[in-house]
């Protein structure tokens, strides 16, 4: 029963929490308990807050008895991707150097789900500062994909994804700056939503308030569900002062775009993104799904994006604006936490000192002609989007690959070890909202997902396109080998 428990949909535990069907206290004890039986396997999480999670429980119990005013999110388990920073809670951001770190503020997007009555599980592992789109780091090591132990989860957001997946958490949070929350939603086969850039605010904590913009970085939910999804969404979206990039609240409930009519949506499609190396398993796999999609009711078409920048000059340009986010991390760090990531005795691993040493040397021609390609691949995304409700690529060129891989290969050819197996990142230079829908799996095992891009602004679009994918092919009723065994055992 009590594993049973931890796949039960965010949306449900909520409502038969408020109902008094339910105990956060028994809700609470089934997730620790099974996060010990198997997150060893996983390392999903990196610090567990068990008896803070336990004594949050106990307190919500007892608001619940006396008939207090309960919030959307009252006694849920939620999963905090170690990048943001939780009170009086062990916060590394993947590195060495802040290794024993607790901070003493909530980031707002923590104190909001807080106030709205979720308990926090704990932290989950993520590469240092974000750095790679694997998750793995020298404090933690590896994170392990539920679907096969020997395969990566993806990054940067891995540990929340993987957490999700194996029923270690219904609720867990991302953050997004070139595809790490629909990369390991992806290659776990769970459900990422990329939101408006502003939807969900930075937040007070962040000592640049403009660096979220160098690319456009997001803060969003990882889910089961898309109702799951939708239900923390309203928690954690809304304007906050402190963000400069906030944007106003938006009118009604997330939720309420589920219920909308779906069957006339238009979805274009583009298998390649502009060049992008897909394998044939993914592209059949896509390619079955959207002809599932149009006998449902949708209108589907393929739609012919041409950049005019090669793969090679768009990486570039993403490189040349992540170069100069790191050099701000990097002075940040060494004003404000005493911290030189380039000293000789500081232990940094080698992409976060080359990203750093390489922005340190860039001019500003250099950004400025970054900051060229950056409006033209703006502008082809807005130009594909605008003839649809939705754009759908795959997410990934490839499933998951295996942990020990330094140079993946997609269908035997090479391909950069970044983003040449992702179709993420182009939308972080543009600012389009995404989410990433798990759509079927391969022949051994591996789930593969679909990417829905909606216009800017159009997080709603996204959601409600989600939706429809969900309904047709249904994926809420697959567990990986470390959740249906034990379930069902």
């Amino acid at each position: 029963m009590s594993d049973k428990l931890c796949f039960t949909p965010a949306t449900e535990l909520a409502d038969r929490i408020q109902a008094g069907d339910l105990s956060p206290v028994s809700v609470i004890d089934a997730f620790l308990d099974r996060i010990d039986r198997i997150n060893d396997r996983l390392t999903a999480y990196v610090t567990v807050c068990d008896e803070r999670a336990r004594s949050e429980a106990l307190e919500a119990e007892q608001a619940i008895q006396q008939g207090e005013k309960l919030g959307p999110l009252h006694g849920v388990p939620i999963a905090i991707k170690d990048l943001t920073r939780v009170n009086g809670v062990r916060t590394t951001f993947g590195s060495p150097s802040f290794a024993d770190h607790v901070p003493t503020a909530d980031d707002t997007v923590v104190k909001r789900l807080r106030d709205a009555g979720a308990i926090i599980l704990g932290k989950t592992n993520t590469p240092e500062f974000g750095r790679k789109t694997v998750t793995e780091n020298s404090v933690f090591g590896a994170s392990t994909n539920p679907w096969d132990l020997t395969r990566i989860t993806g990054g940067s957001s891995g540990g929340s994804a993987a957490a999700v997946a194996a029923g270690l958490a219904p609720l867990a949070l991302g953050s997004d700056a070139a595809g790490s929350i629909r990369i390991p939603s992806s290659a776990c086969g769970v459900y990422g939503l990329m939101p408006d850039f502003g939807r969900v605010p930075h937040g007070a904590s962040n000592v640049d308030a403009y660096e979220n913009n160098l690319p456009y970085t997001y803060l969003g939910p990882i889910a089961r569900t898309v109702s799951d999804a939708a239900l923390m969404l309203d928690v954690i979206a809304g304007p906050d002062v402190n963000d400069p990039f906030s944007l106003p609240q938006a009118p009604g409930s997330y939720r309420d775009v589920l219920d909308e009519e779906i069957s006339d949506l238009s979805i274009g499609y583009s298998i390649d993104f502009g060049e992008s190396v897909i394998s044939t398993e993914v592209q059949s796999t896509v390619e079955s799904g959207l002809q599932y999609l149009s006998e449902a009711g949708a209108t589907v078409e393929p739609v012919n994006i041409t950049f005019e920048e090669t793969w090679e000059e768009r990486h570039e340009a993403l490189e040349r604006i992540l170069q100069a986010r790191y050099v701000g991390l990097y002075e940040n760090l060494r004003r404000d936490s005493d911290v030189d990531l380039l000293a000789d005795d500081t232990e940094v691993t080698p992409e976060v000192k080359s990203r750093i040493q390489k922005g340190l040397q860039i001019d500003t021609r250099e950004l400025a002609d970054a900051r060229r390609i950056r409006t033209s691949i703006y502008r082809e995304i807005q130009s594909a989007v605008a003839q649809f409700d939705i754009l759908a690529t795959p997410t990934l060129g490839r499933t998951a690959f295996e942990l020990d891989t330094d140079h993946p290969t997609i269908d035997g050819v090479s391909v950069h070890p970044m983003h040449g197996w992702t179709l993420t990142w182009l939308l972080n230079l543009s600012g389009n909202p995404a989410g990433s829908v798990p759509i079927g799996f391969s022949d051994d095992g591996l789930p593969i997902g679909m990417q829905l891009i909606g216009p800017r602004f159009g997080d709603r679009d996204v959601l409600k396109a989600s939706a429809f994918v969900e309904q047709t092919l249904p994926w809420d009723g697959s567990y990986p080998p470390t959740g249906i065994t034990e379930a069902e055992g």
